[in-house]
């Protein structure tokens, strides 16, 4: 067992396992028009990996089946699979609510037209990230130029509807520049709200705040600044069992470009697949295995419980 399986069973006796699947987060591919030094899946405008239409059909018959409350794509950028709109388009014509996660500056690409339209027509919710709201720590992050593009992104998203009208939620998400936990959600999301209105007229719905994970491209920041051993002892030392209840991969499943199936989009990233009793492709999913199947976890999983928890949907925990 590593440190995380002897710390969680203080909590769980019986170790980490699925409380049912709610949600089907699908990762179409690592292309991005951005090279984030946070990401921990390391997506880039150089990365070719893209879903195949077969693995995207799949996924659309267990949609028929309505086994999920929410479908949750992301990428890289989903947008830039040549499949996108047919593929969000038959999810949505099957009843599935559909969620996509979104870098927001992709909607000023010259390739992608009319996106936003596409997105309002099938009320699809948003996730924008937005690691901050001060434009040289955003840029610092992300690349020259990303504020701007981003504020620009929001603004139409407003203008159509999204964070305004309650069928085209708009929610944003921050995660620290640096070596650290994120500060309390609501408080920072109450600074958010003010700052944005104030500045540049935008509204959103929630912000959801992340925890930095020692993966990836982040995880080589902590390395080349001597940063990695006192960030895994934070996060050890944060551990907050009140968070273990919410944990993401209690409650959904992660499907990679390539139809392989893991327990959450950090162990995706490890490509350390679901626990051998389950099936580790799309093809072969039974929700009935993976509904009660043990959770295959690492230290990383430190990330997702430390201070007030870190998941897809922010903090775990008020």
């Amino acid at each position: 067992m590593n440190e995380f399986d002897v710390r969680i069973r203080e909590v769980l006796p019986e170790g980490l396992r699925s409380q049912g699947i709610d949600t089907l987060q699908v990762n179409v591919g690592r292309r991005c028009n951005l090279a984030c030094t946070h990401c921990h899946l390391e997506c880039s405008p150089g990365r070719t990996e893209m879903m195949p239409w077969h693995i995207m059909e799949e996924i659309l018959e267990l949609a028929n089946q309505r086994l999920f409350k929410l479908v949750d794509v992301t990428g890289g950028s989903p947008e830039l699979h040549p499949d996108f709109r047919r593929f969000l388009s038959d999810l949505r014509d099957r009843g599935q609510t559909v969620q996509l996660r979104t870098n927001l500056t992709v909607f000023m690409e010259p390739s992608v037209k009319e996106i936003i339209p596409f997105l309002r027509e099938r009320e699809i919710q948003l996730v924008g990230s937005l690691p901050c709201y001060l434009e040289e720590n955003v840029n610092a992050q992300r690349g020259a130029d990303v504020y701007q593009k981003s504020i620009a992104a929001l603004c139409l998203l407003n203008q159509s509807g999204y964070g305004i009208e309650d069928k085209l939620p708009l929610n944003l998400v921050f995660n620290p520049g640096g070596a650290f936990l994120p500060p309390d959600q609501s408080d920072l999301e109450n600074t958010y709200r003010q700052e944005l209105k104030k500045r540049f007229g935008i509204l959103f719905d929630r912000l959801f705040v992340l925890t930095n994970m020692p993966l990836g491209r982040f995880k080589r920041y902590l390395e080349a600044n001597g940063e990695m051993e006192s960030y895994m002892s934070m996060l050890e030392a944060s551990f907050n069992p009140s968070t273990v209840d919410g944990l993401m991969c209690r409650h959904q499943i992660s499907i990679d470009w390539d139809g392989n199936i893991y327990d959450c989009d950090f162990n995706l990233a490890l490509g350390m697949a679901v626990n051998h009793s389950t099936p580790k492709k799309i093809e072969n999913f039974d929700r009935a295995l993976l509904n009660r199947r043990e959770i295959a976890t690492g230290i990383h999983c430190f990330g997702c419980t430390a201070g007030a928890g870190s998941s897809c949907a922010g903090s775990l925990i008020a």
